[in-house]
């Protein structure tokens, strides 16, 4: 499972890749990523791409405990399961999304600990897609609303232990 991710791409790297809706942030390098923080996404919106951050770790809409109560493990979604997971159903229903990341780590269990390997594009390209799901949830104390997303990821395979899926938008 993805745990933790790089981004040290650029905005002309995504904006080019994605044909986004412009905007320019400003994107600084990050090499641990962890769940629970503010990551990039890319989600289409009548019929444009929009650069959109949100929380790493889904949260769905109809969550109604206070967000220090989710203790689930929702940073990644099996994708042979997502469409049955009530986690995930509604998410998969209607909010895909598209995670840029640069890279990711994946860990190996040794006879010495854990040993981490990094990921990155066949290609060398500063940023590669991970297929997602987002979804919008509302704060009840506050009624602040919050987006947030998980990444699919695959059964392993061949050339990778279990891996994330890559796409694009059609």
């Amino acid at each position: 499972m993805c745990g933790r991710f790089t981004r040290y791409y650029t905005w002309w790297h995504i904006w080019e890749m994605y044909n986004l809706f412009p905007s320019a942030p400003n994107l600084r390098p990050r090499y641990n990523i962890c769940p629970t923080t503010t990551i990039d996404t890319v989600i289409s919106r009548s019929g444009k791409r929009e650069f959109i951050p949100m929380r790493w770790g889904l949260v769905p809409t109809w969550w109604s405990k206070p967000l220090k109560e989710m203790k689930l493990a929702t940073v990644n979604a099996q994708a042979e399961s997502v469409a049955q997971k009530p986690m995930f159903r509604s998410a998969f229903q209607r909010g895909r999304c598209l995670i840029p990341a640069s890279g990711y780590y994946e860990w190996e269990d040794t006879k010495d600990g854990k040993q981490p390997h990094y990921f990155t594009a066949r290609d060398g390209s500063p940023v590669m897609t991970i297929a997602g799901l987002w979804d919008e949830w509302k704060n009840k104390e506050t009624g602040e609303a919050l987006k947030s997303c998980t990444m699919l990821i695959a059964a392993a395979n061949e050339s990778l232990p279990r891996c994330t899926i890559e796409c694009r938008f059609s």
